[in-house]
């Protein structure tokens, strides 16, 4: 009985050992996992950049927005019209129109018109080289240059076209028709006129000082 004992006391301390055994080398295990698995969490995130829009240097006016109809068979077919003036304040100034069943589309199709129909405007000293008259079916504009710190002495759609031109010093009146689009066109007809004094001195053949009265 007492070699039984002594037996189950030898193999009761083997399994405790054995158990023991076991348990230290599962430990460095755990550990390699957790280690190992630190790092996979860290490149799962992402960085998010955040990238600001860039401004562009045109702009865009919307001179005037109407509802029209044109009757067709079997009605009326409504629509809207837009009037938009774009420019860049440097020189280039366009007028578009456009129409649509909704306004913001009569918008996008206008400034994409202004642009196929851009000017290039003689600019001397913040205003223009010389007076000059525009003229666009029953309406007419009257452009006189102005000395620094008149500003833009303009109403309505004349005025949009001359401060996206980057005229800054201006005198205009219209005469005539009071529609949005004749003004605007009789204005974009007036600078598409305009002349610079090499063009003229040329014309004349002579040099700019000669036409100016400089020797």
């Amino acid at each position: 009985m007492e070699e039984n004992k002594e037996i189950q006391t030898q193999e009761a301390e083997q399994t405790e050992v054995a158990e023991t055994k076991e348990a230290i080398e599962q430990t460095p295990v755990v550990e390699e996992v957790q280690e190992t698995k630190k790092p996979q969490r860290k490149n799962r995130r992402r960085k998010i950049e955040t990238v600001e829009p860039t401004e562009s240097e045109w702009k865009e006016q919307v001179v005037q927005i109407r509802r029209v109809t044109k009757v067709v068979k079997g009605g009326k077919k409504l629509s809207f019209r837009a009037i938009v003036i774009v420019g860049n304040k440097k020189g280039q100034v366009g007028m578009g129109v456009a129409k649509a069943a909704e306004v913001i589309i009569a918008i996008q199709k206008a400034v994409a018109d202004a642009r196929k129909n851009l000017i290039t405007v003689p600019i001397f000293n913040t205003t223009i080289p010389h007076m000059i008259t525009g003229r666009s079916g029953a309406g007419s504009v009257v452009l006189k240059p102005a000395s620094k710190g008149t500003g833009v002495i303009a109403g309505g759609a004349v005025r949009a076209v001359l401060e996206l031109s980057g005229i800054e010093n201006i005198l205009s009146k219209s005469l005539g028709s009071k529609s949005p689009l004749n003004a605007a066109n009789a204005a974009l007809n007036a600078l598409k006129a305009l002349k610079t004094f090499k063009d003229v001195a040329q014309i004349r053949g002579i040099s700019v000082k000669e036409m100016l009265g400089q020797k």
